[in-house]
């Protein structure tokens, strides 16, 4: 609805400043939208199931505040980009929501990367003990995967802010209309180049769920480290009560309940993206009734994404880092062989023989 509102204010300014509307009718047409902005911002707008969507809810409230003329706001516009620039508006401001929440765990995360600098930990290949690592570099890697994702938002925001407005039902609009002042007006860096392309491109939508399911991968990665972690059999940390939950019927468990449906977010996620693939691929040009079903699993993505992303900024500083388990552990598995191969190769032994003589030793220290 306020994208709608955004969309029908610049479209109605424009037909007024191309002399397709008077400007006393575009002005009174900007001013209902305004109202009725107000209304659903208070939560006083009457939505009624007698209008088929969103959009005629606006219009007909708008005929009713200001009379035959918010008639005239359709003129030389189709709802197809009318929807269109909508979900490009939405999409574009829910990007930059996520894109903010993702710098927010970045930034609590290089805090706990700070204060576990020193801190010695296992590093894994096959989830077993490896080399020795700092903990800090290991939030770090953590760090590197989020960046990658923000890039990716980033990426894809610059192929999402692209205006459809004008393109009309599919054919563009016979009347004089200034696409570009809209395109300006909305926050859009270019206009689309086809109409037939434009109203009918959910790519953008597809984009989005891409990167958010490769973000939710990583927060699901993220996940399955703090899980075994906090096992018992791991040590590593203490997620802190306020994450965990009891069991119904053995008092002494503590199971990490909200990495585990971060973790299990992410399916979702990736199953919203399968869905809006599935959505496309059998369409043909231009637009299609089937895309009605891009909107629920859009506005589930986001919500998902966006509520994970502020869980694992919370929970974060709220982890206790056991620093003398992790180093414990860092000490079994015999994580310094590769740097006794090293040390050989630097006194003349080819690195094949060293690897050879190392892995005997580590043999007979087993034994």
């Amino acid at each position: 609805a306020l994208q709608d509102i955004a969309g029908s204010k610049a479209h109605a300014r424009m037909l007024s400043a191309c002399g397709v509307l008077t400007k006393k009718d575009g002005d009174t047409i900007t001013r209902g939208l305004q109202t009725i902005l107000e209304e659903i911002q208070a939560g006083h707008f009457q939505w009624s199931n007698e209008y088929e969507d969103v959009h005629m809810n606006i219009e007909v409230r708008l005929i009713d505040l200001i009379g035959d003329t918010g008639k005239k706001l359709h003129t030389g516009r189709s709802r197809n980009d009318q929807i269109a620039t909508d979900m490009r508006l939405f999409v574009r401001e829910n990007i930059d929501r996520i894109q903010q929440n993702i710098s927010a765990l970045q930034h609590a995360l290089i805090d706990a990367a700070e204060r576990e600098t020193d801190s010695v930990m296992p590093g894994f290949t096959h989830l077993q003990a490896a080399q020795p690592v700092t903990c800090g570099h290991h939030l770090m890697a953590w760090m590197e995967m989020l960046e990658r994702d923000w890039q990716r938002f980033s990426d894809c925001r610059n192929r999402v802010n692209v205006s459809p407005l004008g393109s009309a039902a599919l054919a563009g609009t016979s009347f004089a209309i200034d696409r570009e002042m809209t395109a300006k007006e909305l926050g859009f860096n270019a206009i689309s180049n086809n109409s037939l392309d434009a109203v009918s491109d959910r790519d953008f939508v597809i984009e989005l769920h891409s990167a958010a399911s490769i973000l939710a991968v990583h927060l699901s990665r993220i996940c399955e480290d703090l899980s075994l972690w906090a096992s018992q059999r791991f040590g590593f940390v203490s997620l802190g009560d306020a994450f965990c939950t009891g069991s119904s019927i053995m008092p002494q468990k503590q199971n990490p309940d909200v990495v585990e449906l971060i973790r299990g977010k992410s399916a979702r996620v990736i199953g919203n993206l399968t869905a809006m693939l599935v959505l496309m691929k059998g369409q043909a040009l231009t637009y299609n009734r089937d895309n009605q079903e891009d909107k629920e699993p859009l506005f589930d993505t986001v919500d998902t994404v966006l509520s994970s992303l502020e869980m694992m900024t919370k929970m974060l500083p709220e982890i206790v880092f056991h620093r003398d388990a992790m180093r414990t552990a860092a000490l079994e598995g015999h994580t310094t062989a590769t740097d006794l191969a090293d040390y050989l190769v630097r006194k003349g032994v080819p690195f094949r023989d060293a690897h050879a003589v190392v892995r005997r030793a580590v043999a007979v220290a087993k034994a």
